[in-house]
Formats: structure tokens, C-alpha cells, sequence
């Protein structure tokens, strides 16, 4: 029996790690890997303290910070995910993917959210063969040619600025007429003489033969259908929280993110905490999880004292 388990390696659950390492929590951190959405990204240039990292570096960092303080308080369950959480006699019972069991007093999900697919016909058809969710992973792949990328927020152009160093050119589609972005993001792409912006837009269709070779899109204005000439579409359509294993147990919004109290980051259920992209919270950032998962762990240590 641990006094807690944390569910979730990215900078909530790495940061919830090492205080309750500092704090003496006997605790089992559970996760696929070390680093969360942000391990694929080129450069982070908001991380507080470092003007620029990238997202494997900044993972790197993590697993630093936490193998130096981690001792035989906190144990790193690396290489697995939680597929259920119930009620257990003395607390709560985590099972993973491989069968493994863990139980504990207290529990923090802090699972975070995956990439939100595209929706429609011929993306799931041309996926890695044109349609990508990963413009750092596979953007020197299309270097010198047109490409897409959906979404208007601030990981769609940090994306554009990313493709826009070897691509022939970009086109941004965005849904609303406002952007969702950084105002200075924007600026920066913007300027760019080989970016491209469609603002009111909804994509429709992936088409092409063997790979890409076009976007179709309605104009919300008009109505009419059009299409890009593009062999490639990046997809930044936002995120979906990873909290299938808690439905039922936590509460739940709209999108199935987990509901918490702002102040202390508890949930609906008495031993639950949960912190970063898997909470509705109302920004989701990697400095914003990190805070939730101090905050939360501050009152979790509190809470298992008083037990």
C-alpha cells in the first residue's frame, strides 16, 4: 500500500513526483514515458527560467529532476498505463494495460489529453501518408512543397513557423474568424511571405491517390467548396483528455475532462486529486500543470497526515 499514486509523467505528474519525494509520500508514478504533448515539440520558448528548449531536452530534464530526489520514496512504473481506478478497502486499486496492480491511499491523475483527430473523409485513409499530428517529427519530410495545417491556435501556428523553414509554402486554416493564438505568434507568422491564412473555414475532405495531394475546405461565408493544392496537412485540432479509466469514479465535464476544485485541485471523489490537460482547467499550459500538480500535491500530503 503507497500513500499515493500518481497517474501521468508529463510536468503535472513529474512535478507532484518530486514534491512527494521532498515530502517523504511513499508513491508509484505510473506512466507510458517521461515528458507528456510536449516531447515532440522543436523549441519551448515559454517554460519559465529557459528562453528555448525542446521538448525531448525539457523530458530529459524531468527524469533528471526526478531520479535526484526520488530515492526509495518515489517509484517510476515507466512503460505503463492505467486502463482502470476503483475503490479499494483502504483506498484506491489502479490496474494497467500489462495486469499490473497498484494501491494506494490518495491518487493524482494528472494523464493529460491526446492529439484530437481530423474528422474527415480520406484522413484516416492518408494518415502518415501526408496527414500528420506531428509537425516536429515529420516536417523536414516536406521540405519544398505545400503544406496545411489546421488549426488556429497557438500550436497551429508554432506549427506553421516550424514548416515554414523548408516548406514551399503554408496554408493556415482556421474554423472562427477570430484566432484562438498568441497575438505576437501571429504577428511573426504572418509576416512571412510564404504564409498563407483562410480564416472561416472548415475542412471537408483529404484527397489524393497514394499520398496527399489536396485539402478541400467549405468557405463558412459563402459555403462554396474549395481546394488546396497540397501534399501535406498538419492537423492541430486541439486535444482530447486522457480519462476513460476514471469515468465513473471522478466527475466528468462535457468533454470528459475531470472536474476540480481550483483551490486545492481535488475532485468530486474524497482521495482524488487530478491536475494539467486532463482537468478543466481553463488554460492548459506546461507552466500552468506544473502549479496544479504542486497545488495538489501540497493538499494531498496535507490530507494523508490527517488519516
Amino acid at each position: 500500500m503507497h500513500d499515493l499514486i500518481i497517474i501521468g509523467g508529463g510536468p503535472a505528474g513529474v512535478a507532484a513526483g518530486v514534491y512527494a519525494a521532498r515530502k517523504h509520500l511513499k508513491t508509484v508514478l505510473i506512466t507510458e514515458e517521461i515528458g507528456g504533448q510536449s516531447v515532440v515539440s522543436d523549441g519551448i520558448e515559454n517554460w519559465i527560467g529557459t528562453p528555448k528548449i525542446s521538448g525531448a531536452d525539457l523530458a530529459k530534464s524531468f527524469r533528471a529532476h526526478l531520479d535526484a530526489v526520488k530515492g526509495d520514496i518515489v517509484t517510476l512504473a515507466l512503460g505503463e498505463r492505467v486502463v482502470s481506478l476503483t475503490k479499494a478497502p483502504e483506498g484506491f486499486l489502479a490496474k494497467t494495460k500489462t495486469g499490473k496492480e497498484f494501491t494506494a491511499k490518495a491518487v493524482l491523475i494528472a494523464t493529460g489529453a491526446g492529439r484530437r483527430k481530423l474528422d474527415v473523409p480520406g484522413a484516416h485513409l492518408f494518415e502518415n501518408k501526408g496527414v500528420t499530428y506531428c509537425a516536429s517529427c515529420d516536417g523536414p519530410l516536406f521540405g519544398g512543397i505545400d503544406v496545411a495545417v489546421i488549426g488556429g491556435g497557438n500550436a497551429g501556428f508554432e506549427t506553421a513557423l516550424q514548416l515554414l523553414a523548408y516548406a514551399k509554402s503554408v496554408t493556415l486554416i482556421h474554423r472562427h474568424k477570430e484566432f484562438k493564438a498568441d497575438a505576437v505568434t501571429v504577428e511573426k507568422a504572418s509576416a512571412h511571405p510564404n504564409m498563407h491564412i483562410i480564416r472561416h473555414a472548415e475542412p471537408t475532405e483529404v484527397t489524393g491517390e497514394q499520398f496527399v495531394t489536396g485539402l478541400k475546405y467549405k468557405d463558412k461565408e459563402s459555403g462554396e467548396i474549395k481546394e488546396l493544392a497540397v501534399s501535406g496537412v498538419f492537423v492541430e485540432a486541439g486535444v482530447i483528455p486522457n480519462t476513460d479509466f476514471a469515468a465513473g469514479l471522478v466527475e466528468l465535464d462535457a468533454v470528459k475532462r475531470v472536474k476540480t476544485d481550483p483551490h486545492n485541485q481535488h475532485t468530486s471523489t474524497l482521495g482524488i486529486w487530478a491536475a494539467g490537460d486532463c482537468t478543466d482547467e481553463l488554460y492548459h499550459q506546461n507552466n500552468i500543470a506544473t502549479g496544479d500538480g504542486v497545488k495538489a500535491l501540497e493538499d494531498i500530503y496535507l490530507w494523508i497526515k490527517k488519516q
